[in-house]
């Protein structure tokens, strides 16, 4: 397979795992086509032409030589400068790495990280909230992350790897969708009672299983082991950390339960005092189990991955 092969199955993959449906993404998709049908031409310049086909802004191809036959791949949670050193200096001993592949965003995708935080609002919607309470509270978010954002130096990881002539994408929505839908559907099957009961579940899974040996594995930020779970949200797409206010309208709106990647102290903080639970299963943990349902399919086309970046390897 060449670069662009294995992002476009990684993004057919996220784009079925989205929580939003297919249909969704279509509609979305559609929505951006006639945006930019209708920009006015000293805009359309500065226009992102990938979008028009990929609803991820925060997922993208940044160095693709077009050429390469990917054998080997090195994969991490987090690629920076030193892991692209590391594959150029693997390429100079004979252990060629055709592609890195970081989960993170990086270049151009981690300028626009927050953009892709607008299919939360129809997350939300899906859940029963109503959309304008959904849009006010995703909107102020996201303009809170471009921020934060914005005077990133988002390019230095991209430059390396653009002079050393390694090849490089990041997968960040789409494999977070994979996890999303993954979990969704296994606490589905599970049907925990009680919050220590949804741990234990969590720690069924061989990724959390590390992490916890690790020191980072399943950990209840809010509630009490012996709580009810009852209505629970899992929370483990949509670019990056919700609003704090956002905790008020789910318990609103008949959420008990969160289960999460990871979680701010305030965000913490606000859903405690709406007596809402909550279970953040891991930051990397979670992003490997996603990368990992991803890394498979690339394994089943015979392609070698060669983890590292924090990335827990399991093969299903």
């Amino acid at each position: 397979m060449k670069v662009k092969q294995i992002f476009e199955l990684g993004l057919k993959m996220g784009i079925e795992a989205d929580p939003r449906g297919v249909k969704g993404v279509k509609e979305y998709l559609a929505q951006t086509k006639k945006e930019h049908a209708e920009l006015k031409p000293k805009d359309k310049k500065y226009f992102d032409k990938s979008t028009l086909t990929n609803p991820y802004n925060d997922s993208a191809i940044h160095v693709d030589d077009g050429k390469t036959q990917v054998k080997r791949a090195m994969v991490g949670i987090d690629i920076a400068e030193e892991e692209i050193l590391l594959a150029s200096q693997l390429n100079e001993r004979r252990k060629k790495i055709d592609l890195v592949i970081s989960h993170h965003p990086c270049g151009k995708s981690l300028a626009d990280l927050h953009s892709t935080m607008d299919m939360l609002t129809d997350v939300y919607e899906g859940i029963g909230m109503p959309v304008h309470v959904a849009e006010k509270v995703n909107e102020e978010r996201m303009k809170e992350v471009g921020r934060g954002v914005h005077p990133i130096n988002h390019y230095k990881i991209t430059d390396i790897a653009n002079l050393l002539q390694i090849n490089l994408i990041n997968t960040h929505t789409f494999t977070d969708n994979i996890v999303q839908k993954f979990l969704t559907e296994y606490l589905a099957k599970k049907k925990p009672k009680t919050i220590s009961q949804l741990v234990d579940c969590l720690l069924e899974i061989p990724e959390y299983q590390e992490a916890k040996k690790r020191g980072a594995g399943p950990n209840i930020y809010a509630g009490d082991p012996k709580r009810r779970v009852g209505k629970y949200f899992v929370d483990m797409t949509g670019g990056t950390s919700p609003s704090e206010k956002i905790y008020k309208e789910f318990s609103t709106y008949g959420i008990s339960t969160i289960v999460g990647m990871h979680l701010h102290e305030d965000s913490t903080k606000n859903a405690s005092k709406q007596n809402i639970n909550v279970v953040v299963a891991g930051h990397i943990a979670s992003d490997s189990l996603g990368m990992n349902l991803f890394l498979d399919e690339l394994e089943k086309k015979g392609i070698e991955i060669v983890p590292c970046g924090g990335l827990i390897r399991v093969k299903r």
